[in-house]
């Protein structure tokens, strides 16, 4: 990298795995750029992270407009002058548990928009901006039901196994200009998306999990943070499960 700080843009910022993918990278010295539709959240967030030290910036942006998303990049292009953009880290997803005679197309649309279409556009802007430095690195979240698949999910999981073969075709396309690809597969982690669950489903689903027990939001950044560091830098292409046993 040109600079010393790694620079790590992550969206999905204001809760959840994107939450405490920042508060890892701030940890780690990274430079952070912060995404994410709520304000006031993100705000919490930068103040969190201000406080380890981190140098933070905030950006309210809805991911599925895809005009605010380029004018995003344009002003991280300009802010960022001769500083390379390290880390992209894509946490930004919608979940949407319904049977496929249930799914509405205005809920299909929404899914792929954001799980699919913004994350596409996001490693398009994000690659040609790295490119220039010929280093960078893309972190995608994919998931459990990806491979596994999940009744009650199938438009869900279909969007996160898009992301899956994004992250092996990306890897292979970008290699050579010395970017690397790579995507987390999470669990069942508890977050806001799965604060629905009622304690039953929970139960049942722990009695899945050869841990035992249901995985925690930094758990997943830690290994964001692993990719996102330099001992990770001969790996690409791969989408590490983080589900305590959940796939096996």
């Amino acid at each position: 990298m040109s600079n010393k700080t790694p620079v790590s843009l992550i969206t999905g910022a204001s809760r959840g795995i994107g939450r405490a993918t920042a508060v890892a990278l701030a940890k780690a010295g990274h430079e952070l750029i912060l995404v994410s539709r709520d304000a006031k959240a993100l705000e919490q967030v930068q103040a969190d992270c201000q406080a380890l030290g981190a140098l933070v910036t905030i950006h309210a942006v809805d991911l599925t407009d895809r005009d605010a998303v380029t004018a995003l990049f344009r002003l991280i292009q300009t802010t960022l002058q001769d500083k390379a953009l390290s880390h992209l880290v894509h946490c930004a997803g919608q979940m949407q548990d319904a049977l496929l005679a249930m799914t509405r197309l205005t809920d299909l649309d929404k899914l792929l928009a954001l799980n699919v279409g913004a994350t596409v556009l996001l490693c398009q802007l994000a690659s040609k901006l790295m490119v220039r430095h010929k280093a960078g690195h893309l972190v995608l979240l994919s998931s459990k039901v990806a491979e596994s698949g999940s009744a009650g999910q199938a438009v869900y999981a279909a969007t996160k196994g898009a992301v899956s073969s994004l992250v092996k075709s990306l890897a292979k396309e970008l290699g050579p200009t010395g970017i690397r690809v790579n995507a987390v597969a999470p669990g069942f982690i508890e977050t806001d998306l799965t604060a629905h669950y009622s304690n039953d489903k929970k139960q049942q689903l722990r009695a899945q999990i050869s841990l035992g027990r249901l995985g925690q939001a930094d758990e997943v950044a830690q290994v964001i943070e692993f990719l996102c560091s330099e001992k990770a830098r001969y790996i690409t292409g791969h989408i590490l499960a983080v589900d305590g046993g959940f796939s096996l």
